[in-house]
């Protein structure tokens, strides 16, 4: 008897009428909280499809919680979300999310007139729109085949090769077989995430931190919890107690230039973090978007690591353009293969018109000088920003001597950041306060400048009068 109806001649993919048919009978109670669904073997006779679907598609299901696996007996359905999610930690709460949801819907509009010094990328007049051009160009007049076809799912060879010296040049040694292109740092989090993660699993973050991952691991049902983060990187002492206590499955930190703080972690950080990691069997995702605009790292903890435990993410979205959205993956090969076939189940390819253009800007070997005017550009913005945050009473976590963060503290007394950054909107201008950079939101006097945007004299002008300074 069938469970739910399967339209073969339907464009939706079986795995996913699966999935919903389940999920529609679960909510409506047509299946009940621990009734036995059919076995992997007689749903797949009884639908008319094959194992490997149904195995896929009783996956989907219990990574979203609709579904648990009982060794040796089967599958049964699980108990309502709101049995299983507590009040005090829910895996989906848009409430929460609110400031995040004000400050991306802000700094994402097309308004030139605003001033954005909370945001996280750079003015378009600073990078090489006219790389992206010849690029383009030189796609246009080659064949028409890679313009309307499917690109390979690994993503265009020619820049995974890029990619495999680039990474030898930062000492990651990697096999082109372990690197996927991904849509982006987003998409290469994702894909990650969803494979490794799954409902009540604890995952570390650093405190503060990119607050976009957030919302994605409670999605998942992830438990987020925030590890403090010092100027060398996460406070090592606190770590060391999470880990023994719940046993996390995944740290996701950045060695070079952290967002929010701009920090980077020091050798003897990144040699106990690896220690650990290995002691209590945790994975580590390197979020290493913003670490081409330091000319002079410290060792990243892949390289440390070799891709043992380390998981590598990166992107050009930040360096040659987000439009594209070309990012990839760097893992164990046993990872990227698994990776991989997720690619392929939920997005088959990535763009690989995206991959060529920035394949031939990598090639065309402007890229690096490029950037290195970038980071000559940014060392004067940081000088300046500097000067006005003091001028203005706020003090900076550090003084960061790369990348084009500044993460500063209000000066006591004073406002939170979220008041300041309300206000602050009326004058055009959007400001990034800290407690959306906070796991569990809480009023915080942390405010994150980007430097780059930090030259307008209204900006500092605002904050001064505000903080009672002029």
């Amino acid at each position: 008897m069938a469970l739910v109806e399967i339209n073969h001649q339907d464009s939706l993919p079986l795995i996913e009428q699966i999935v919903r048919g389940v999920m529609h009978q679960v909510d409506n109670r047509a299946l009940r909280s621990g009734s036995r669904v059919p076995s992997i073997r007689a749903f797949a006779t009884d639908h008319g499809v094959s194992r490997f679907t149904v195995v896929q598609a009783y996956d989907r299901l219990v990574a979203a919680g609709y579904l648990n696996s009982r060794k040796g007996s089967g599958f049964y359905v699980s108990k309502p979300l709101a049995e299983v999610v507590s009040d005090a930690e829910p895996a989906c709460d848009l409430d929460r999310a609110v400031d995040v949801l004000w400050l991306l819907r802000r700094a994402m509009q097309d308004d030139q007139h605003r001033y954005q010094p909370g945001c996280g990328w750079l003015p378009a007049g600073w990078l090489d729109a006219g790389g992206l051009q010849r690029g383009l160009r030189q796609l246009s007049r080659g064949a028409a085949a890679p313009l309307v076809n499917y690109g390979r799912a690994a993503g265009y060879m020619p820049l995974r090769q890029d990619l495999q010296r680039r990474l030898g040049d930062v000492g990651i040694h990697a096999d082109t077989r372990q690197i996927i292109t991904t849509h982006g740092i987003s998409h290469a989090l994702d894909l990650i995430c969803r494979y490794l993660v799954r409902r009540d699993d604890v995952v570390l973050v650093d405190d503060p931190s990119y607050f976009n991952l957030f919302g994605m691991l409670r999605l998942l049902g992830a438990r987020v919890i925030g590890v403090p983060r010092r100027p060398d990187g996460p406070d090592m002492e606190v770590m060391a107690q999470l880990m023994a206590v719940h046993r996390p499955r995944l740290f996701v930190t950045s060695s070079i230039l952290h967002n929010p703080t701009g920090s980077s972690i020091s050798p003897a950080v990144a040699y106990r973090l690896l220690q650990l990691a290995d002691q209590h069997d945790m994975l580590i995702i390197d979020d290493d978007i913003y670490g081409d605009f330091h000319p002079n790292p410290p060792a990243r903890l892949a390289a440390l690591d070799q891709l043992n435990r380390v998981i590598y993410v990166s992107s050009f979205s930040k360096t040659i353009s987000a439009s594209l959205r070309v990012g990839y993956i760097a893992c164990h090969p046993d990872l990227a293969q698994e990776l991989l076939d997720l690619k392929l189940l939920t997005h088959l390819a990535s763009s690989e018109i995206g991959e060529r253009v920035i394949h031939q800007v990598l090639v065309e070997g402007y890229h690096r000088k490029q950037m290195n005017r970038v980071q000559a550009r940014l060392e004067r913005a940081r000088e300046h920003a500097l000067g006005e945050l003091e001028r203005s009473g706020l003090r900076p976590f550090i003084e960061p001597e790369q990348g084009f963060f500044v993460w500063a503290e209000l000066p006591p007394g004073a406002m939170n950041a979220a008041e300041l950054a309300h206000l602050a909107l009326q004058q055009d201008i959007v400001l990034a306060p800290g407690n959306i950079f906070r796991p569990v939101p809480v009023a915080s006097p942390w405010l994150r400048f980007n430097v780059a945007y930090c030259d307008e004299p209204a900006i500092f002008a605002f904050i001064r009068r505000q903080l009672g300074r002029e």
